[in-house]
């Protein structure tokens, strides 16, 4: 134990000493810092995970009793990623069946909306249902030492400046203290509450202590992501693609290790590349629990950076020129493929039936990966609001309830899935506090012909939407901008009518107006202020006239 401290100590030491050259300094730390984590905290070899095994046989048959929910969460998927809207991934030959399956055996929705254009608030809002800004998660948790690695990833010559608070950043709380709070009722608890067995697998990041945890929040178990390495950086099982020119992917690189967690145990590797294993661990789940209804939460870190496909995926798509686009389409391939070995499970236990599958992103893709069309034929990335960040792959089956091959039109929302979710298996809702969300099946049964939602709405602090009516006002107080868009004729955001329909961006912004005085005040403060641009990649060069918009964190 002293040998260990004794070597994280020389090792800090050593970062401390190199970091007076500038040039170096994120280098170093992208170098030093899984190392020095590894000493501090140690991973365990893998551990076989044993999921609760439920009753050996049924107490009904599969469609007699309350339907299975399996809910599968892509991360940072845009929408061009899968096959479905556009007709190829990737380079436009990359074909995703099993994903597009779900949608071909129920329904398509083609205005599905993330519930915000980065990562933790919009799992919240799946987690309850509503409006994540209306509990106070209305940014995304952030290390404190980040700030220092924004200031060491700023390029001395880069023409947007962005902005870091550091006084309120030596504020912040620990980032695992940064979460969702325990008042809050999650979808897990309204099910585990209606008889549901509850399973989460993967990515959480609403918490990683006390009562903000997983299996303080309704799940029964959880197989928790605590770092996410795909593989061993060196593994030979694993091709990998690191952006030089990006800040927020060494950011990643020296931020991210090869591990699992159980139940709140210690941390131990996983077995195999990470999407593969989530899925692995997915079909084990179902085995064990065939014969009781069950939530089954399966939020994939794929196809989040950073960049590493399984080999076998990659020698698979030899024809495709570009390295870095080879590898991010190689893990859309492990993806789908684990999508597929989900469903195929299901059907071997004669679950599919009675099964209501959702399959979504948590927002689109980053503009961060310099992979241009990633949200085609969208403008925006993640982070920002414009639709290439909030407008994302959505579908689900239920083919005892939904027709197959349904589309649906009218704006859905990531905070329906919990309604839609607690209807189908006849939970109780909490009657206590405002549910955002919607019941989509009598839309989807033909039952109602309305539109779910007669507005919605999105807020990263001073960024801020407002949908209703086919009309969206983006709006960035922050620099006095303004966009107005008719996305029934304009559904990729090309022509700014702001100017010219000055009473419709009155109206507009009254009704944000009212929707942001009932939300609550943020849990913690913005402490990064950085522009994105909207039209451009990370690896494009900004000119003067570019369009781009300020992001609080």
């Amino acid at each position: 134990m002293k040998a260990r401290f004794v070597a994280v100590a020389i090792v800090g030491v050593l970062i401390i000493g190199a970091a007076a050259a500038y040039q170096y300094r994120l280098e170093l730390l992208v170098f030093a810092a899984p190392r020095i984590a590894d000493l501090r905290d140690p991973i365990a070899p893998n551990r076989p995970v044993t999921w609760d095994a439920g009753p050996a046989t049924p107490e009904a048959p599969a469609n007699a009793r309350p339907p299975n929910i399996v809910v599968i969460l892509a991360d940072d998927m845009g929408f061009n990623d899968i096959s479905l809207y556009n007709g190829g991934a990737a380079d436009g030959t990359l074909q995703t069946p099993n994903i597009d399956g779900i949608a071909k055996n129920g329904v398509a929705f083609t205005n599905g909306y993330a519930a915000n254009a980065v990562c933790a608030p919009s799992r919240a809002a799946i987690m309850t249902g509503r409006y994540s800004t209306r509990f106070g998660f209305e940014y995304t948790p952030f290390m404190r030492i980040g700030l220092t690695i924004f200031e060491w990833m700023r390029a001395p010559d880069e023409p947007l400046t962005s902005y870091l608070d550091h006084d309120r950043g030596s504020e912040l709380p620990d980032m695992g203290e940064m979460g969702m709070p325990a008042s809050e009722v999650t979808i897990a608890e309204t099910l585990k509450a209606a008889g549901y067995r509850t399973m989460h697998i993967g990515k959480w990041h609403l918490g990683a202590v006390g009562d903000m945890r997983p299996e303080r929040q309704g799940f029964d178990e959880s197989l928790y992501m605590t770092s996410g390495l795909y593989l061993p950086e060196d593994s030979p099982d694993v091709v990998n693609a690191r952006l030089d020119f990006s800040g927020i992917d060494r950011m990643v690189w020296a931020s991210v290790r090869y591990a699992a967690q159980f139940n709140g145990g210690d941390p131990f590797e996983p077995d195999g590349y990470l999407t593969d294993y989530y899925t692995d661990e997915a079909v084990k789940a179902i085995k064990s629990n065939r014969n009781r209804p069950f939530l089954l939460y399966l939020s994939h870190w794929g196809i989040h950076n950073p960049l590493q496909a399984a080999r076998e995926d990659f020698d698979a798509l030899a024809h495709i020129e570009d390295h870095t686009l080879r590898v991010y389409a190689g893990m859309i391939r492990a993806l789908d493929r684990g999508v597929g070995r989900v469903l195929d499970a299901l059907d071997a236990h004669g679950l599919t039936d009675n099964t209501l599958v959702i399959f979504t992103s948590d927002n689109g893709g980053a503009g961060y990966l310099g992979l241009p069309d990633v949200n085609h034929p969208y403008r925006g990335w993640k982070l920002t609001l414009f639709e290439g960040g909030v407008h994302v792959p959505f579908m689900a089956q239920w083919p005892r309830r939904i027709p197959a091959g349904s589309r649906f039109d009218h704006p859905v929302s990531h905070m329906d899935i919990f309604a839609t979710a607690a209807a189908a298996a006849d939970a109780t809702i909490p009657g206590d506090r405002v549910i955002d969300g919607v019941d989509l099946l009598p839309y989807l049964a033909g039952e109602r012909s309305d539109a779910p939602h007669e507005a919605l709405f999105w807020r990263q602090g001073h960024h801020q939407v407002v949908l209703h009516g086919g009309w969206k006002l983006i709006v960035s107080r922050f620099e006095d901008k303004q966009w107005l868009f008719d996305l029934d004729t304009d559904p990729t955001e090309q022509r700014n009518l702001a100017d010219t329909h000055p009473d419709r961006v009155a109206a507009l912004a009254s009704l944000l107006d009212a929707h942001n005085a009932e939300q609550a005040e943020s849990m913690w403060p913005s402490v990064v202020n950085a522009a994105q641009r909207i039209d451009k990649t990370e690896d494009e060069p900004y000119v003067e006239g570019d369009e781009y918009v300020y992001w609080p964190n």
